[in-house]
This record gives structure tokens, C-alpha cells and sequence, in this order.
């Protein structure tokens, strides 16, 4: 299409199909991929609903556990939980400090 060849009345109008246009055929293309992934899912025994919902296997270590503790003047000071007490913790029990005070 030679776009020089509209009047601006016509490129403004295309300008507006445009988007619609866009979006429908978006769509289609989400509906032929997913029908596609449907079977090819199929002509292996499953479902996609199935290998959707299927739990990824875990990562063998590596993963970090998220800190449950802070001191709250010294925010470096953190403990996951797991362990022994840091000093810090057993410091601040002893000043007579609850340990659900220390809760992230």
C-alpha cells in the first residue's frame, strides 16, 4: 500500500483501524498458538491443562531463605531463624526483649 497516495483525511481514518485491527488479530494469533500447543500436548498423552498445572521440579540447593528476624536500631543485624541464636538475639532476650519483636 502506498501511503502517499491517501489524502490525510484517509491516513487518519487508517490510523484509527489500526489499533482494532492490531488487537483482533493479537487475539487470533493467542487462539492458533494455543490450539497449537493443545495439540501438541494431545499427541503426547496430555492435556495443556495438565502440563500447566504440573509442579516444575525443584532446584536441588542454592535457594536462599528470606530473613524472619531484624534488630530494629541495626537493620545489617538479621537472622533467618534457622541455626543457632545469634548474639545479637540472645543480647537482646537477655535485656528482657521478645523475639516477635524482631519479626520482619
Amino acid at each position: 500500500m502506498d501511503l502517499s497516495t491517501l489524502s490525510l483525511a484517509e491516513l487518519r481514518d487508517l490510523q484509527q483501524q489500526i489499533p482494532a485491527e492490531l488487537k483482533r488479530r493479537e487475539t487470533q494469533e493467542k487462539a492458533n498458538a494455543l490450539n497449537e500447543l493443545r495439540a501438541f500436548a494431545k499427541s503426547r498423552g496430555f492435556s495443556i491443562e495438565e502440563l500447566l498445572d504440573a509442579k516444575a521440579p525443584k532446584a536441588a540447593g542454592g535457594g536462599k531463605v528470606k530473613v524472619k528476624y531484624r534488630h530494629p536500631q541495626n537493620a545489617e543485624l538479621e537472622w533467618t531463624g534457622r541455626g543457632r541464636k545469634p548474639k545479637w538475639v540472645e543480647a537482646w532476650q537477655a535485656e528482657g526483649g521478645s523475639l516477635d519483636n524482631l519479626l520482619v
